[in-house]
């Protein structure tokens, strides 16, 4: 596949952010990743605004729920609600295994739920899972104009 693939990862922690980066960049498939780090900017990224006003619309998106000044199922609200982002693939990534989380993202039509594990290979494994489902085996919709 010669097409790249443009990812967003809104994550606030440096480490998952690097931890994903090096398991994305052993991909078989060229990924351009995109990192913000907290829920104002990835809606100013995705709805291209402020200091993102020429980002790239992305394929796929990685949200972590607990993030600074908008929380991600307030991103994950926004965005589907909007008749342009809406198609974007959503995977809520991130370290709560509470019910009422999984539910809420559920509701706000997140695409998948996936827990963070404890530990660097089981970490490993779920970047590695998610690149060969979301990137390789799932037909993303097309890029809109």
């Amino acid at each position: 596949m010669s097409q790249v693939i443009n990812l967003l990862l809104v994550e606030d922690n440096p480490a998952d952010v690097e931890l994903t980066r090096v398991n994305l960049e052993q991909a078989k498939i060229h990924i351009e990743l995109h990192v913000v780090m907290d829920g104002a900017e990835a809606l100013d990224y995705l709805f291209q605004r402020n200091a993102h006003v020429d980002a790239k619309r992305p394929d796929l998106v990685l949200l972590d729920l607990n993030l600074p000044k908008v929380n991600g199922n307030e991103v994950l609200a926004k965005v589907k609600a909007d008749s342009d982002l809406k198609r974007i693939p959503i995977v809520v990534l991130t370290s709560s295994e509470a019910e009422t989380d999984i539910a809420a993202s559920y509701e706000n039509y997140a695409n998948a739920y996936v827990t963070k594990p404890i530990g660097l290979d089981s970490f490993n494994t779920i970047v590695k899972s998610i690149e060969d489902f979301w990137l390789t085996v799932v037909r993303l919709p097309p890029k809109k104009d």
